[in-house]
């Protein structure tokens, strides 16, 4: 496939094959050296009817369900732009939630050996039910369905700032329980407040670089501070959500005379009878992964108080599996857009309407999280940022997790990491190994390219001092 260098980090794929648009990739040669296949997907994505700008992709781009992982695309709606759940993903508002404590390292360090093994505890994961919060039944799903961190803050189980400092103000609007089928139910139902497996973990954290201290400081960060980062989504729920979708639209497009090049993008107009339902649904499990990661949050703030006596206070809580009406400017003039973020991260600028007070003069904070071992870093948003407002949301896979489970053994690199000085509390060997820092791209190079790209800036880089993993 012939890629056009535009300029450093940043390059075209013509059309060709049915595209409406270019693609537009951001990237190094190196990040891209084994990115045929996810390319080839950012060619099919241009195909969809209504896209607008380019089909784009993040510098952690790699293969996935129909769009690729790292992929963004936004669709014009009054011109009957389509919506695809191939371009959400089947885990819906998988993303990263940031607290920062009132220590720096130095003075937590004596109790980390049983601030892991008490996070280890209370932290349910694995494949399987069990969470946090016992809901009292279906109608109470329901409730966190429509309401996501806010109705877990007014049950108890957070504070007012919470919902300040998360995306949409802790619940998307919209969302409709009525769409949620029973078996997703039955899903979720005994999952709210779990990490569950693959790459989500809870991870305590230093600051160990600021690059810019009065953003730093705008979002509560210092030099030295101890933090816990939280990444999982909306578990089996959000799984049969997209399932069940991906199948109707399957169904439904002949109807609407749509062919797409891949079945797996399968996709409806969105002011269709199918596309509401589908957006409704999504919503609804985008506000379970809020709950989600509000209920795990509160049960690492307990264990911090109980041990070291100190206070997480919530930096950010931000989706990279989302899809979400937004105005942006289309050749000059104020379009609606669905805009598909798959593996993708808003990035909001400074003076935004959607931001938080407190956070409109410096943007958004962007989170990134790196692999066990490596760095996971602390971004904003940029006047000027491409891709509407997008960028990448972690290092992106390079090998399946078979073939990390064959390269290394989990008991072997528990030794590795904890002779690193990182605490390691998984749930099983296998696990452990499938997410062994090998498995994924250079998040380094991945930040370096984001930034050079244009798309956000780096205020703080953060370094593992133990990992809870699913």
């Amino acid at each position: 496939m012939e890629l056009v260098e535009e300029r450093p980090y940043r390059f075209r794929i013509d059309p060709r094959r049915g595209m409406r648009v270019p693609g537009v990739v951001f990237a190094s040669r190196e990040l891209l050296r084994d990115a045929e296949k996810s390319l080839e997907q950012v060619v099919n994505v241009a195909t969809l009817p209504g896209i607008v700008g380019a089909s784009y992709a993040m510098p952690d781009v790699h293969w996935g369900y129909g769009f690729p992982i790292g992929g963004v695309a936004a669709t014009d709606i009054d011109a009957g732009g389509v919506v695809s759940p191939g371009g959400v993903g089947f885990d819906i508002s998988c993303g990263v939630r940031l607290l920062a404590a009132d220590r720096d390292r130095q003075a937590l360090e004596p109790a980390l050996p049983a601030l892991m093994d008490g996070l280890g505890r209370v932290t349910p994961r694995g494949a399987g039910p069990g969470g946090v919060w016992r809901l009292s039944g279906h109608r109470e799903l329901e409730r966190v369905l429509e309401g996501g961190s806010r109705y877990a803050v007014e049950q108890g189980h957070g504070e007012e700032r919470d919902l300040r400092r998360c995306e949409d103000g802790g619940a998307v609007t919209g969302a409709d329980a009525g769409r949620v089928n029973e078996r997703a139910r039955e899903r979720g139902i005994g999952q709210v407040g779990s990490l569950g497996s693959g790459n989500h973990f809870l991870e305590v954290q230093q600051v160990m670089e600021v690059y810019d201290e009065p953003v730093a400081a705008a979002f509560g960060l210092a030099a030295g501070q101890v933090c816990v980062m939280i990444h999982c989504g909306s578990r089996g729920l959000g799984h049969q959500i997209c399932s069940d979708h991906v199948r109707a639209m399957d169904r439904a497009m002949a109807r609407y005379g749509i062919d797409v090049p891949d079945r797996q993008l399968a996709c409806v107009p969105v002011d269709s009878p199918e596309g509401r339902a589908y957006l409704g649904a999504m919503a609804a499990a985008a506000n379970y992964g809020r709950a989600n990661r509000q209920l795990l949050a509160e049960a690492a703030r307990r264990v911090f108080r109980r041990e070291t006596g100190s206070r997480l206070t919530l930096v950010y809580d931000v989706s990279h599996n989302l899809a979400k009406t937004e105005t942006h400017r289309v050749n000059g003039e104020a379009r609606r857009l669905c805009v598909h973020r798959k593996g993708a991260t808003r990035a909001f600028p400074p003076g935004h309407p959607d931001l938080p007070e407190d956070l409109r003069g410096v943007g958004q904070p962007v989170l990134i999280p790196g692999t066990m071992g490596t760095a996971s870093y602390v971004l904003t948003g940029v006047s000027g940022g491409g891709a509407f407002h997008s960028t990448c949301h972690g290092a992106g896979r390079v090998m399946s997790r078979h073939q990390a489970a064959r390269a290394v053994g989990g008991k072997e690199l528990r030794a590795r990491l904890e002779a690193d000085g990182i605490a390691v509390r998984p749930l099983s060997w296998r696990g452990l190994a499938e997410e062994t820092p090998e498995a994924y791209k250079d998040v380094d190079a991945v930040v370096e390219a984001s930034e050079g790209a244009g798309l956000c800036r780096k205020v703080a880089r953060l370094v593992p001092l133990g990992v809870v993993k699913g």
